[in-house]
């Protein structure tokens, strides 16, 4: 028996046989051809094709990870579009009389080395986009079926993933995945929790000296991997995993159940969604609301801004899902890692810290007040509250709660019907407003915590950064105690304070928010009903350890 060690993305426990995840090396040779035109109409086809294959993904992924995390189809799709990516390859065929799949290895060469060399990382990341899709574009021109050869139910080991390898496999028959290398807040490993999928990355390259059909045990828990298992692993496993089983499924039990500890302390549990394909998920673990909606998903992998009519149609859609649960729609928090190439932004150096979000909103009024009549049009069919990210100070609060008021007037005089109590609320994601959150708190109705970025902005500390992640302590009492700030200003001044950050999921600060009184957690639909149960087994201390 062979044990891996690695670092845990997703707990649970599989038993199955390895499948060695490889991608296929293609050989791309230079072929004259007698007919430029029939060639160039060869590649068109492909490239009809290629979209049309780009499409179905897009649905297929929606479904299974959200509006948000299946944009890179959209991405892709888009990719197919570009004029001077295009005209690389359709030069190439004419000068050089050569075969499509030479025109588009050397026009994918070109390309991802020009993206490489950028200073900007969103555009070096483009580099691999830019190979996917010409991979995608070569397998098509060579007749490849492109099948992943999946065939039953199996533990994928692969070198690592890319988000759009991860949402085309199919999930029936991926029983957990290894990666030989990966970063625990990298895209693949958000994807591997939103899908529910047991996995552990970082066990280095013996996770590619397997041979499929090699008998493995994944411990999603202890980040464990055995190879060959002994007898007695095998039984000790076959014991924990059925456990976890008839752990999931007393956890349906709990639908309907209110999310009170033994000694009478509630919180509400309510589900983070990227679009309108993550509603039915939120529903099937009993949400008690959105407590985050990524109004994102409607601006990214576009030619141009949805106009208010495509909002609204999804904004109502959602609200008329949730039938009058709460609604909280956070507003456009595009720039930093989430691009939009037709809002024209320049390259940044740090983008994390740089033009994004309420920035974006209060300078391009135009686009604002179209996503604010969208969302306060919706708001006649549902619970919704609007809540502002990346705040840093009272002067931001109130020139957008200006321009809502102007909103709200141009509605009224359109004799447009919208609920007359939109709950106003704002993210405390800056180190700048959690320490003036006394301040802010006057100004609205409630905050909701953003731990992802306030982790990093308060540590120093890139969380997309791999090599940081030995930096990023999210048990950190620097954070717990601004936290704890935040909330106790909060609840001074009368507002309810919620979390939206992945931090809300982690059990071990369970019992330290409800003690503090946060209000509020709100999580991936998946970790709604395993809170519950914590919360149902638990008794809070009149004192804070």
């Amino acid at each position: 028996m062979q044990v891996l060690d690695g670092q845990t993305v997703f707990g649970g426990i599989a038993i199955g046989p390895a499948y060695l995840f490889t991608r296929k090396t293609q050989t791309i040779t230079l072929e004259r051809v007698e007919n430029i035109h029939e060639e160039i109409a060869r590649f068109e086809q492909a490239r009809l094709q290629a979209q049309a294959q780009l499409g179905d993904l897009y649905e297929r992924a929606q479904l299974r990870v959200g509006e948000e995390n299946a944009e890179i189809f959209n991405i892709h799709a888009m990719m197919l579009d570009d004029a001077d990516y295009c005209s690389s390859i359709t030069h190439i065929i004419r000068t050089q009389s050569a075969n499509a799949e030479y025109a588009v290895g050397v026009t994918a060469d070109n390309f991802s080395k020009l993206f490489s060399g950028m200073d900007d990382a969103y555009m070096r990341e483009r580099a691999a986009d830019v190979r996917d899709v010409s991979e995608r574009l070569v397998r098509i021109l060579s007749g490849e079926t492109g099948s992943d050869g999946l065939h039953t139910p199996s533990i994928i080991f692969a070198d690592d993933l890319a988000p759009s390898e991860t949402v085309q496999l199919d999930r029936e028959k991926v029983l957990a995945f290894v990666t030989a290398k990966g970063s625990k807040n990298s895209h693949t490993a958000i994807l591997a929790r939103t899908m529910n999928i047991p996995a552990i990355i970082g066990v280095g390259a013996q996770a590619l000296s397997l041979t499929n059909g090699q008998s493995v045990i994944v411990d999603g828990f202890s980040g464990k991997v055995y190879i060959n298992p002994d007898a007695q692993t095998k039984a000790e496993m076959q014991i924990r995993l059925q456990s976890e089983t008839e752990k999931k499924n007393l956890l349906k039990t709990l639908k309907g159940m209110e999310n009170k500890t033994l000694d009478g302390r509630t919180i509400k549990l309510y589900a983070n969604i990227g679009g309108t394909g993550d509603v039915a998920e939120a529903l099937q673990n009993d949400a008690g609301g959105i407590g985050l909606l990524r109004s994102e998903f409607l601006y990214i992998g576009r030619k141009e801004a949805p106009d208010e009519q495509t909002q609204f149609n999804a904004y109502r859609t959602i609200a008329q899902s949730m039938a009058g649960r709460p609604v909280i729609i956070r507003t456009l928090d595009i720039g930093a890692d989430k691009k939009a190439d037709y809002l024209g932004l320049e390259p940044e150096e740090n983008p994390a810290l740089g033009y994004r979000a309420v920035r974006i909103c209060l300078d391009r009024q135009d686009l604002f007040k179209t996503q604010l009549r969208a969302i306060y049009r919706a708001s006649a069919f549902g619970s919704i509250a609007v809540m502002i990210p990346m705040i840093v100070s009272e002067d931001e609060v109130l020139r957008v709660k200006e321009i809502i008021e102007e909103v709200k007037a141009e509605l009224d005089a359109d004799r447009i019907d919208y609920a007359k109590n939109v709950a106003f609320g704002i993210m405390i994601e800056t180190p700048a407003a959690a320490l003036i959150s006394d301040r802010l708190a006057k100004h609205v109705d409630f905050f909701s915590i953003g731990t992802n970025d306030l982790t990093q902005y308060i540590l120093a500390a890139d969380r997309q950064n791999a090599a940081l992640e030995p930096y990023i302590d999210t048990h950190h009492p620097a954070l717990l105690r601004l936290i704890q700030s935040v909330a106790e200003n909060a609840h001074k001044n009368g507002i309810w304070v919620g979390i939206c950050g992945e931090l809300g999921a982690d059990p071990d600060l369970t019992e330290f928010f409800l003690s503090i009184g946060i209000d509020e957690l709100s999580v991936s639909p998946p970790m709604i009903l395993p809170l519950r149960q914590k919360i149902r087994n638990m008794k809070i201390q009149d004192t804070i350890k």
